[in-house]
Order: C-alpha cells, then structure tokens, then sequence
C-alpha cells in the first residue's frame, strides 16, 4: 500500500515553495513524523514529515523543483522493509572521506582560512557547517586546528593576482527581502528622526535583579524586553505610530503586535510578539529566547512572521552606531536600536561619563507626521530613563 507525501497547505501570502533539500532517498527506510524533506518558501523553511512508517518508494519532484500547496511530492510504501545493503567487495578500496556540507558563507570563510571543511564540526541542522562555526573555527589556536591533508593531484594553476568570484542564486527568504525592501521604498514616504538614550538606568535595574530573575523565570534579562515594554507604552500615547494605511483608509490598531528582528544564516526574520501589553519583561525574554532559537534551527512556523503592527531591529548586537532602519509594509513605523557607548554627557551642571545609546524611528510620512514620530521617540526615552514607570504604567 501507497501513501501520498503532500506539500502542507500554505498560507494565502505563500504561493509557493522550492525543494531545498531531500533527507532521504528511495529504499530508505522511514519513520513516522521523521522529517523527509526541506522545503524553501519566500519566508521561512518548512519540514516535511512522513506521515507513516515504511519505505521511501519515489520521489516525484527532486530539488529545486517548485511545488504547490497540496501537491504530491513523493510515495512512501506502508509498512515495508528497506532492503539490506548489498555486501562491499572484499578488495574494495576505502571510500574518499566525506566532504562536510557547508553554506556557501562558510566555504568562503574556511578557503580564506585555509581550512579543510571537514574538519570544522557542524552545529547547523543536519551537521551543516555555518558561516559561524567557519569563522570559530578559523580564530581558534593554530595547534588544535586539524591540518590540511595534501591534495593527491596536483593543483589547478591560478594566475598570480587572479580574482575567482562565485555566483550563487538567492534563496527564496532573501528574494522575498529584496522585494519587500524595495516595495517598502517605492510605497512609503519614508523619513527618520533620532534621539539618544541614557542606558545607566536599564543597566543599574538589570544589574540590581539579573541573577533574582533568571533564578525566578529561568530567563535571563536582557535590554530588548524594557524596549518592548517602552514601546509598547509608547504606541499607547501616541496610537497613529501603531496604525497602517490602506487604500484611502488609516487603521487605527486596537492592539500592540511588535516584530523583533532575528538575524539568520539565510538572513533577517521578523517574529512577531502578540499582544506585547498584556506580557511581563520574562514573558518577553522568554519569548524572543524561543524564537531566535527556532530561527537558527530553521523551526519558525509561517503564522509566527505574520502580522505585526511594530518592528524594532537592533543593529547595536552587530557593532552598529547610528542608521535608518526601512519600514516593513504595510506597517508605518520601526524603531532601530544601536550600540551602548560611554560618552561625556552634562549632568547636572557636570560633564560624566555615560553609556549612552542613539535610536531611530523610520515613518511613513503620509500619515505620521513629524511631531507624533518625535514624541514617540521621546517617549521611549523617558520609559527607559526612568524603567520605574514601565512597572507603575504611569
């Protein structure tokens, strides 16, 4: 008996999805809820399980190959026993080693090295080395590299000062924020205004409680959650920052869905907090801890990126000190975080020095007006120069 392996049923806003990757191939033996395939669509990476136990019999679409929602993809034959390999040859000669399976960042980065790439340990799904484990690998001590065997033929001969470029197609996930970015600029009357933020007080708050509250909600603080909650507060106060355009029509958002942008391998992904007004800072932690992990692992499901009234990207993770973040359609605004640095600041009549942090708020100009993005921004300010006030709602 046959059974059908189907493409999940996508969501209205995905059309379509690319075979990125078959982890089994036919006469494999399967299990149920084991994952068969990867499957690329223009938003997150989706897997496929096999829906009973058996034997992988035909692959109908090989990778690479563009499928529908609810398109049969493969058979699986219920209930039968994979076939035993066939003996090796007493006089076989070894098989050459394996050759690890990096992404094309890593490869760059392990060449640049001058690292044998499988000799770098993978901590991406499957055992797929990374650009990150390329470039631990490539700033650990000389001594615990593993040394680059010589090649048994004799190398290709590269002019001297010969430049190799590599051309690679963009995946779906970076296709889609190339279109979205330049639909964002195309359809938004975009502008940025910036302030700046004292971040002694969150820092004195987080050093006070930090080892009281990961022991209390197994979740360390962090500063994300106190601009959640600031933000949160702040779209409150100022509602047209948290509204959308459609058509001739503004919507007013009778709710605080904010986006936060997680950085992947494959790039940006924005998951998005529900209803952020009625969650703690651990509640936040918690959340945002969940999905960055679900991201690098390639867990984030369709509905987690959906939707969203508010996005705050935070380059200062990167090194970032000042930029213009892009509005995310068809949201209206997004906030950018920077890097924390101590600069001579006048308090009270006395230069000191302070760890202060410059934000961005990025706006559609057509229905913000410069004001109400101003006094946002200055809202945020005063919740995270005096945190007190995100816990009293005052």
């Amino acid at each position: 008996m046959s059974t059908e392996v189907k493409v999940p049923v996508l969501p209205e806003s995905v059309s379509d999805a690319i075979i990125a990757k078959w982890h089994k191939k036919p006469g494999d033996a399967v299990k149920r809820e084991e994952n068969l395939v990867d499957l690329e669509t223009d938003k997150v990476v989706l897997e496929v399980p096999s829906p009973v136990d058996g034997v992988l019999g035909q692959i109908l679409q090989d990778t690479g190959a563009t499928v529908t929602s609810q398109q049969i993809i493969a058979l699986i034959s219920e209930g039968a026993v994979a076939a035993a390999p066939a003996p090796a040859p007493a006089a076989a000669a070894p098989a050459p080693a394996a050759t690890a399976e990096l992404a094309p960042a890593a490869r760059r980065v392990a060449a640049e090295a001058g690292l044998d790439p499988a000799s770098i340990p993978g901590t991406g799904r499957g055992g797929r080395v990374t650009k990150e484990d390329a470039v631990k690998a490539a700033a650990a001590p000389k001594a615990a590299q593993a040394p680059v065997a010589a090649p048994v033929t004799a190398p290709v001969a590269v002019p001297t000062g010969a430049r190799v470029s590599e051309r690679v197609p963009m995946t779906r996930l970076r296709a889609r924020i190339a279109d979205r970015m330049m639909q964002s600029k195309n359809s938004i009357a975009m502008l940025t205004s910036f302030n700046e933020i004292d971040m002694k007080p969150v820092m004195d708050l987080r050093k006070k409680y930090a080892e009281s509250f990961e022991k209390k909600h197994g979740v360390k603080l962090g500063f994300m959650s106190f601009f959640v909650k600031a933000c949160t507060e702040a779209l409150k106060l100022h509602p047209i920052v948290n509204a959308s355009v459609d058509g001739n029509d503004i919507v007013y958002h009778a709710y605080q869905d904010i986006g936060v942008a997680v950085a992947t391998e494959k790039g940006l992904v924005v998951p998005v907090l529900r209803n952020t007004d009625n969650l703690s800072l651990a509640d936040v932690e918690r959340q945002i801890g969940g999905f960055a992990k679900q991201a690098r692992e390639g867990g984030l499901q369709l509905e987690d990126l959906q939707g969203g009234t508010f996005t705050i990207t935070n380059g200062g993770v990167f090194g970032s000190l000042f930029s213009t973040p892009i509005v995310n359609p068809p949201q209206s605004a997004i906030l950018g975080m920077h890097a924390i640095k101590d600069r001579a600041m006048v308090i009270d009549g006395q230069v000191v020095a302070r760890p202060m942090m410059y934000v961005a708020i990025s706006y559609d100009h057509r229905i913000i007006d410069g004001k109400d993005a101003v006094q946002f921004l200055v809202a945020v300010k005063n919740f995270l120069e005096d945190p007190m006030r995100l816990m009293l709602h005052v």
